[in-house]
Formats: structure tokens, C-alpha cells, sequence
């Protein structure tokens, strides 16, 4: 059976040298993203969702990288294949609020090498670390 392909964006938001990070209903490690639907760009649904997600109003300061991950919906009964767009961000501040009625049971920010060792997929502790080289040569 055919799979879809769901196209995404996400952001990886820093402040101070840490990163935000969200814990999903199934207690996995994840960076706030969200499918693009319609005419949406994919640099905007990184922003919404950050926002949506996390409560944090960040601005983009590059792009990270893609990621994908397959997975098998047993709502849509088929197999679905997220291609997710990453945008490097930074915050003004270590403020946040957790969607918890979104299902998010923790978030927070870690430092770097406590948020690769928390991040749940390889993918994601990969577009990290792309992620802070561009944070790097942005800060200061």
C-alpha cells in the first residue's frame, strides 16, 4: 500500500547557548514542528508552531536542514512519510509556555550535549548540531 507524503517544517530555537526542546504524549524528545498545509510557507509554519507549541516568538537566523521519518498511522491505516524542513532560530528570552492541551507532557531548555542526549531520533540530534553551527556564527 501506497504511503503520503507530508511535508513539514520545524524550528530549532536556541537562547543563551540552549536549546528548547518538547517531550510528545508517547515521552519522546522532539523540536516543535508541524505539517504545511495549503499556501503556507514552510518558514512561517516553523514560526506558528514554535509559538503554537513552546509560546515562544523566535526569529529565524538560517536554515538547518531536512529531515524524514516514516511511519505507519493506524488512524489513516497507511504508512506516512514526514519530509520536515528545519529552521535555525533564536529567542529573545528563556520564556516559554507548553502546549500541554496539545498533548506535550514537559519542555525546557537544555544545554547542547543534554539535548542530543535527550533528543529521541538520530535525525534530529543530527540537524542539531547543524543547527548550532549556525547559531554560533550568528551569536555574539
Amino acid at each position: 500500500m501506497a504511503g503520503a507524503i507530508r511535508s513539514c517544517a520545524g524550528g530549532i530555537v536556541f537562547c543563551e547557548n540552549e536549546v528548547f526542546l518538547l517531550m510528545s504524549d508517547r515521552g519522546e524528545w522532539v523540536m516543535p514542528k508541524g505539517v504545511i498545509r495549503s499556501e503556507n510557507r514552510s518558514n512561517d509554519v516553523a514560526l506558528w508552531r514554535v509559538e503554537d507549541e513552546a509560546g515562544i516568538h523566535a526569529e529565524i537566523i538560517g536554515i538547518a536542514g531536512n529531515t524524514r521519518y516514516d511511519f505507519f498511522s493506524e488512524t489513516r491505516g497507511r504508512e506516512i512519510s514526514n519530509r520536515i524542513q528545519w529552521f535555525a532560530m533564536r529567542a529573545p528570552d528563556k520564556s516559554f509556555h507548553i502546549a500541554f492541551e496539545q498533548g506535550f507532557l514537559n519542555g525546557n531548555y537544555y544545554p547542547i550535549d543534554r539535548a542530543r542526549a535527550l533528543l529521541t531520533y538520530p535525525e534530529d540530534k543530527k540537524i542539531l548540531d547543524q543547527a548550532y553551527q549556525i547559531y554560533q556564527q550568528h551569536a555574539g
